[in-house]
């Protein structure tokens, strides 16, 4: 009896992963994309020597690339948040729901912090590429503990590295496609590599996926929130 029972739970959870990874991870790391943008180039390659193109995934927001940038370059955990669920990756400060004009301005080589809830803002990314109403690239080297390293000093033999792209294509009609890619290196145990194939992705999906919906909702209510006064304004 307890024979059978454990033959059929090992059962289960094999179909289970099985399921997960022929079906459900695909899924996830293109959420919303295209094959074509899932395929084709992506930039920054050159920022992750040895990475490999991580997660791909996308949205249409009803708005102009320039309506868009201004909510991707407030970006940050000392700044307005990652528009995701706050209380796992905001220590529960709200998001912004508005621009900012005071956080408008970012360069390359700029620090993006992360925000904890026992120190606060911590340095977590740096302005790697910025490309006005285009694109945006955060580069992140940290040990697995998540402490950021120094990228002129040598690697400690494990640790991860990746690109965090935020691309702006224009759409016709004043529409804008953003599509958030990258590129990722995990040098670690085969253990945490495991872990990492299988529960990244969906990691990446619960948080990212709502990142790409609640930027969406912003950018579009600012820009009907808008229309309005530019067409009073021509009129005048």
């Amino acid at each position: 009896m307890h024979l059978g029972r454990l033959t059929t739970r090992l059962g289960i959870a094999g179909a289970a992963a099985a399921a997960y990874g022929g079906l459900v991870r695909p899924r996830l790391l293109r959420w919303g994309a295209t094959g074509e943008e899932v395929a084709g180039p992506y930039p920054g390659a050159e920022l992750v020597p040895g990475g490999t193109r991580g997660a791909t995934m996308a949205v249409t927001i009803d708005a102009p690339p320039d309506q868009v940038w201004p909510w991707l370059v407030q970006l940050g955990g000392d700044r307005a948040g990652w528009y995701s669920w706050d209380r796992l990756d905001n220590a529960g400060r709200p998001s912004a729901r508005e621009i900012h004009p005071e956080w408008q301005h970012l360069a390359v080589g700029d620090r993006v912090a992360y925000r904890t809830r026992r120190h606060g803002p911590v340095d977590a990314w740096q302005v790697a590429a910025l490309e006005p109403n285009r694109f945006l690239g955060l580069h992140g080297l940290s040990d697995l503990r998540g402490r950021p390293l120094d990228p002129d000093r040598p690697r400690p033999a494990d640790h991860t590295e990746g690109l965090w792209g935020f691309r702006l294509d224009e759409l016709p009609g004043g529409r804008t496609r953003l599509v958030i890619g990258g590129y990722e290196t995990l040098r670690a145990r085969w253990l945490v590599r495991s872990l990492s194939h299988w529960l990244g992705p969906l990691v990446v999906w619960i948080m990212q996926a709502r990142m790409l919906a609640v930027l969406k909702r912003n950018a579009e209510h600012a820009a009907r929130e808008r229309t309005p006064t530019a067409a009073s304004g021509r009129a005048a």
